[in-house]
């Protein structure tokens, strides 16, 4: 039996170097981890490169590490491992399900896992960071620097009077390198104050206090009596008490749901810049961070928190002397600013038939008078507002006017307390936004504020319009920061701010609707999933501070002027002639709402079976209706989005819209079957409603033209139909006539079959007769040879016997022929004689005997072998 043959199995290829061995970077490309650790312990900044020769995110980032070890070589040490050689030793201690992989150690800490994008600025810009944890803060200029970034900051104040380190310096270092891990992206910035005087800028009094800046809510010192002065323990306070203005997106390129994560939480404004992490400035990142603190800025009690701006010398870059000054100019200008709560109120048409509206902004204020004690209204209350919109309700003629194009305030005073009024602003808004298309020449910059007094002399100073229309009034100040202070908390609509790089994710914004042939890389977008809207803002204007306070500004009122951004399907092309129109997003007003003819309109998709089996139909009826009255088109809505009004949650949809009453479309019914008789039914039905003003001649003789197009077409269309029919039927005798033909070929197919199976029987009967007969004679044959060989052995033995005898009568004739010649008269002699004789003969006979023998045997061996040729 044979054996099944072993599998073989090629032994791997030993590894080669995958670093040049010039390189900054030692390459152990046997994975020799053992070795690395060795290395590791003579280091204070270690960085490992985990990596697999064949993986080709091993092979780009190779490069970007070898740029950044060449410029950080004689600071740290950099080591590449092979991982992925199953006879190495980082094969059998590490188990990654990804690589290349990057940690880093900071003397004993780590491993400290770099996760961003394996881009040579990324990873420099994280090497600096773990080299360095902790900025040192030397100055009022420098701390408020560092407190105005986006970014939270964590501040500790240690004196260096002990020796080496102050008790708790090396834990605050530490709680710097947690941060670092639990989170790659670097967003929380540690510093540490040495001077007594700075540290008390921010009330750090004691060595050892540590302090988390926070920008809209009120700053924290960490709570020693209550947490443990440990690493852990700080990190973990400053990351779930931060606040994150303004984040970066980093998407890994892979499969994750980062995107959509956010994207969940509310509204997102996504902002699209180019961004060098090594870049000592960012003119553009810091404008976005000033508009981002202004939207986040809302109103809350100086006393509560230190002011940043009274740390900033006169001569520090970073301190502006005239924004302190606009902020006090505005504080005593418009004092209720302080305290404000809001509620928009939209007023009726003021006909049936018209368009506008008024939008007025009712808000909660408290006077600064004479009062007995200071008071603290920092939130809505439910009981103040509905006072007054009561108020403002009995006053509602006063801002009840058809069109115009100012904004007019008005103060009214409350019925419950003699320290509070309301403040009503008011300004027509047409419904469908008209004013609105150009926004930098109407409402924000054109219209004039009228003031009037209902209920109070002088209160003109007093009044404020809706926050985003301060600009329009307030020339003399001319601070641009100023115009959305505070909006993420008057609006139901709070956007949520994130930075992309778009050096690496411009593909995203490609994908939102960012042009491609652009040079500069500058995009913004907002995306609301809730409402399946999002908005582009125009790539024509620069992307700077005062377009995107617009652009919030915008997308935060009631009736946003903001127009939705629609996909377009690129790759339908409109100079082919098709029987069945397709629609894009950019043609679905013109085909559907701005033509002259009764539209029936597809919606499908690419995956759709059902919608692709319907194609053949909606073919023929295209062939079949007029194509001067009827339109027969589709819409992809997989690749193009359509207002919301014309969405569908099924596919696939028809809607019917009749000619002169677009707006009045019909859906067809989804329990009929959409078949092409069902459709005409369903067209002609709809499309014969009868008008609500009388028909005349005019309108009767139209209408009877149409009929009669109608009826010309049809009859067109019948006559081909007889003339296909009549060609069907001409095919249908040729394939009769051919059918016949074949039957009767397979009746005689049939007939030969059955012979040759006859034919087949016989012949099969034959071969047995004959191996019968062939198994008789072989059996007789068998046994003629055995009868054979029996009578070649009995002649055998006669043939021996007869040449014995011959023999022995031979010797006996001998004998009596020597008796009768020689007579002897002794006895004696003649006896002896006749006893040699007789031996002698004796002898003779015997060796005659054998003689004999042996030619017998020859003989019948001849004949032996004759027998069996």
């Amino acid at each position: 039996s044979c054996s099944r043959a072993k599998d073989v199995t090629m032994p791997a290829k030993v590894p080669v170097n995958f670093f040049s061995t010039r390189s900054p970077v030692i390459d152990l490309f046997r994975g020799q981890l053992d070795y690395a650790d060795q290395l590791r312990q003579d280091s204070e900044i270690v960085l490992y490169f985990f990596y697999a020769p064949w993986c080709g995110q091993s092979i780009a980032a190779r490069e970007e590490i070898e740029h950044v070890a060449s410029r950080l070589s004689d600071q740290v040490l950099f080591l590449a491992v092979n991982c992925w050689w199953n006879q190495g030793k980082c094969r059998k201690q590490k188990h990654f399900f990804y690589f290349p992989v990057i940690h880093l150690y900071h003397r004993s800490f780590g491993p400290i896992e770099y996760k961003g994008p394996m881009s040579a600025v990324y990873i420099e810009k994280f090497v600096r960071r773990v080299m360095t944890p902790l900025l040192y803060i030397s100055s009022r200029s420098k701390l408020l620097d560092f407190l105005s970034n986006y970014e939270p900051g964590v501040v500790g104040f240690f004196e260096f009077n002990a020796s080496p380190q102050p008790p708790g310096y090396l834990t605050f270092f530490t709680s710097a390198l947690h941060s670092l891990k639990k989170d790659y992206l670097g967003t929380i910035r540690f510093g540490v104050v040495t001077d007594k005087r700075v540290a008390e800028e921010i009330s750090l009094v004691h060595s050892g206090s540590v302090y988390l800046h926070r920008h809209a809510n009120t700053s924290l010192i960490y709570p020693k009596d209550i947490m443990n002065f440990t690493a852990e323990n700080i990190c973990k306070w400053a990351l779930e008490n931060r606040e994150m203005l303004i984040r970066w997106l980093r998407p890994h390129g892979g499969k994750s749901l980062l995107l959509n994560n956010e994207l969940k939480k509310g509204p997102a404004l996504l902002i699209f810049i180019p961004y060098n992490p090594l870049a000592e400035l960012h003119p553009l990142l810091d404008e976005i961070t000033k508009v981002a603190l202004e939207y986040h800025k809302c109103n809350k009690s100086q006393a509560a928190e230190p002011d940043l701006q009274h740390l900033g010398d006169s001569d520090s870059p970073a301190f502006d002397s005239s924004l302190t000054d606009a902020h006090l100019k505005f504080s005593e200008t418009f004092p209720i600013a302080k305290y404000p709560c809001c509620n928009t109120v939209v007023l009726p048409q003021w006909h049936s038939i018209s368009r506008t509206h008024n939008i007025c902004e009712l808000c909660v204020n408290q006077t600064l008078g004479v009062k007995p004690n200071k008071v603290h209204v920092p939130h809505c209350n439910f009981l103040e507002i509905e006072a007054a919109l009561d108020s403002f309700y009995l006053q509602e003629h006063t801002f009840f006017q058809v069109i115009s194009n100012t904004i007019e305030c008005s103060n009214f005073l409350s019925f419950y307390s003699p320290f509070s009024y309301y403040t009503a602003c008011c300004r027509t808004v047409n419904r469908h936004f008209l004013s609105f298309i150009s926004s930098e020449k109407t409402i924000f910059q054109t219209p004039k504020v009228a003031f009037s007094s209902h209920g109070k002399k002088d209160n003109t100073q007093f009044s404020i319009p809706h926050i985003e229309d301060r600009n329009c009034f307030i020339r003399d100040l001319n601070i641009s920061s100023m115009n959305i202070t505070g909006l993420s908390c008057t609006t139901n609509k709070t956007l949520n701010l994130y930075l992309l790089d778009s050096n690496l994710f411009w593909i995203y914004a490609e994908r939102l609707g960012a042009s491609k042939s652009t040079h500069l890389k500058e995009f913004a977008a907002i995306v609301d999933l809730k409402e399946e809207v999002h908005y582009v803002l125009d790539q024509n204007q620069s992307l700077v501070g005062p377009t995107l306070e617009n652009f919030i500004k915008n997308f935060s009122v009631l009736y946003s002027p903001l127009k939705r951004h629609l996909v377009d399907d690129p790759s339908v092309h409109f100079h082919e002639q098709r029987v069945v129109t397709e629609v894009t997003t950019n043609t679905f007003h013109e085909t559907v709402f701005l033509s002259a003819k009764n539209v029936l309109l597809l919606y499908y998709a690419q995956w759709c079976g059902f919608c692709a089996s319907l194609n053949h139909i909606f073919i023929q009826l295209a062939r079949l209706l007029p194509p001067d009255s009827f339109t027969v088109a589709r819409i992809d809505v997989t690749r193009n989005d359509l207002p919301w009004e014309f969405m569908t949650d099924r596919l696939p949809t028809i809607l019917f819209f009749p000619h002169q009453r677009k707006e009045q479309s019909v859906k067809f019914p989804e329990d009929f079957s959409v078949n092409l008789s069902n459709l005409l039914k369903f067209i002609l039905h709809h499309s014969s409603l009868s008008s609500s003003e009388p028909c005349t001649k005019e309108c009767l003789h139209k209408e009877s033209v149409l009929q009669q197009g109608h009826i010309s077409h049809l009859e067109r269309e019948i006559r081909k139909l007889r003339s296909e029919i009549s060609a069907l039927h001409q095919a249908h005798d040729q394939l009769e006539a051919q059918l016949s033909e074949a039957r009767r070929e397979e009746q005689r197919l049939q007939q030969q079959k059955h012979t040759l199976e006859k034919q087949h029987k016989t012949l099969q009967l034959h071969s047995e007769q004959l191996q019968a007969t062939y198994d008789q004679k072989n059996q007789e044959l068998l046994e003629m040879a055995e009868k054979l060989q029996e009578l070649a052995d009995a002649s055998e033995n006669l043939l021996k016997e007869n040449a014995l005898l011959r023999i022995l009568v031979a010797a006996r004739g001998g004998k009596l022929q020597s008796k009768d010649e020689i007579k002897e008269p002794l006895q004696s002699e003649q006896t002896l004689s006749e006893d040699n004789d007789t031996s002698l003969s004796a002898a003779t006979a015997a060796s005659e005997e054998k003689r004999i023998d042996n030619i017998d045997t020859i003989e019948t061996e001849h004949s032996s072998g004759n027998r069996t040729e």
